[in-house]
């Protein structure tokens, strides 16, 4: 077994002994702080290209990508000065400006939709859509599936992913996955297995008539990546026989898969899409959208009502336009990203099996997640499925990526990101890591399984 000098963390140690001392947990968001992974929390002071580079002055190859909206690399030179341009003329009117127009024009010609509202995050956009639908509807149940995530908004906290990932509550009841969710408000969300086309056509037989909308995430990125089937695809389409609207969040996924996101990608036909990440450059932005039929139903425009102070802010709409119209004049970006993680993931599958680890890995375009058990690749495809992994395994080959100068996402089930500031050299370090990281690994006594992730 190889020996690994770790690099200092005294500066990352001090500054998380400061933080816990002001914030919960001395983070601002629970993955963060590796109570999956064990260790310190590396601080980070800055970030270019493909690389952080912590407190400590320590280099790491990144994969996590701000957590997805990286995709052409950190601190991008055109965002950069697209955010400098807007910040000479203020950071927030709370009043309408035109480059949240320019915005939504770019968003709705690119993905198809009719009209979109800007909101300030992920979860804002995924908690409007459901409002939205409720209002549209009259109806006030609403279906989601186990492992999915949607944000932290209390209707959603109910068997939700990554962070939260437990084996409690069973398909159709709703059980909450954080304290302080009423279980009375839990009741209103109804829970199916993801990719099991027979359990959602048997729910929305019996209750299909009181949901008001189906949301699901296009390709799951908080249980570990989890790819459709088709056959889960087509049910997911007969929702809205039962006139249920079907929201599909693309925080993660939305141009991240393609210039249409994974909606453009597998064909799908939502009624709304929740966007966030890419559509704000590094910047906190979200967006929700769809047909005009049911956005009508927005205030000012209808009774159902939203609002933000942010929502559209200056310097976040630039960020999004300069991110989204690089991602425009850069044609062969995608298929850059999609050949790549390709390799990566057939690198890391060789090197496990080399050394005897059993690894699984999803992947799609340029998200992938490499699950630490013993099955054919492509046969992680729920929940259920994604939760036999061996987390004690992960944590270990994760402090090994982080020893050799590799950031990878400190859960077992996250994604990681793949940005077009990846090239060879970065993918042949992240091999080499990989393979001895997996050696170490593979001399080691396993032990049992152990379930439950994120932090």
């Amino acid at each position: 077994m190889s020996a690994v000098q770790s690099a200092p963390t005294a500066q990352s140690e001090a500054l998380f002994a400061r933080a816990r001392a002001v914030t919960p947990g001395g983070v601002n968001s629970p993955v963060r702080a590796f109570r999956s992974v064990g260790g310190t929390p590396r601080f980070i002071a800055s970030a270019q290209g493909a690389y952080l580079t912590d407190a400590d002055g320590t280099r790491y190859l990144d994969y996590i990508g701000s957590w997805g909206p990286m995709i052409l690399g950190h601190n991008l030179p055109a965002v950069r000065e697209a955010v400098a341009d807007a910040l000479q003329f203020g950071t927030s009117f709370g009043a309408p400006g035109e480059r949240e127009v320019l915005l939504a024009e770019q968003v709705t010609r690119l993905t198809g939709v009719d009209r979109v509202r800007f909101v300030s995050s992920g979860t804002e956009a995924t908690m409007s859509a459901l409002r939205l639908a409720r209002g549209a509807t009259g109806r006030k149940f609403i279906l989601k599936f186990r492992g999915n995530y949607h944000g932290h908004a209390d209707g959603l906290l109910v068997e939700a992913g990554s962070g939260l990932m437990t084996n409690e509550g069973h398909l159709g009841a709703a059980a909450p996955s954080s304290a302080g969710v009423p279980e009375e408000y839990a009741r209103l969300t109804l829970v199916s297995e993801y990719n099991d086309p027979q359990a959602l056509d048997a729910l929305m037989a019996e209750r299909g008539h009181e949901l008001a909308a189906v949301i699901f995430e296009p390709v799951v990125g908080n249980a570990g990546v989890l790819v459709p089937t088709p056959e889960f695809l087509a049910a997911l389409h007969r929702v809205r026989e039962h006139g249920t609207l079907l929201i599909a969040d693309e925080v993660m996924t939305g141009f991240r898969l393609s210039l249409r996101g994974a909606t453009g990608l597998l064909g799908l036909q939502p009624d709304l899409i929740c966007w966030g990440k890419i559509i704000g450059g590094g910047l906190p932005v979200g967006a929700y959208g769809g047909r005009a039929d049911v956005m009508d139903f927005v205030s000012p425009q209808g009774p159902v009502y939203q609002a933000g102070t942010l929502s559209g802010n200056p310097l976040a709409m630039a960020a999004g336009l300069a991110t989204l119209t690089a991602l425009e004049n850069t044609p062969d970006l995608y298929a850059r990203l999609d050949a790549y993680t390709a390799q990566l993931a057939s690198g890391l599958k060789s090197a496990a099996q080399t050394a005897g680890v059993p690894v699984s890995v999803n992947r799609v375009g340029s998200m992938l997640t490499a699950f630490h058990q013993d099955v054919p690749d492509g046969s992680v495809r729920t929940y259920t499925d994604a939760a036999r992994s061996d987390t004690a395994a992960f944590a270990r080959w994760f402090q090994g990526m982080l020893a050799r100068g590799v950031y990878w996402a400190p859960s077992q089930f996250e994604s990681i990101f793949v940005s077009g500031a990846h090239g060879d050299a970065e993918l042949n370090a992240t091999l080499e890591a990989a393979q001895a990281a997996y050696r170490d690994l593979g001399g080691r006594d396993l032990g049992a399984h152990e379930q439950g992730g994120g932090a």
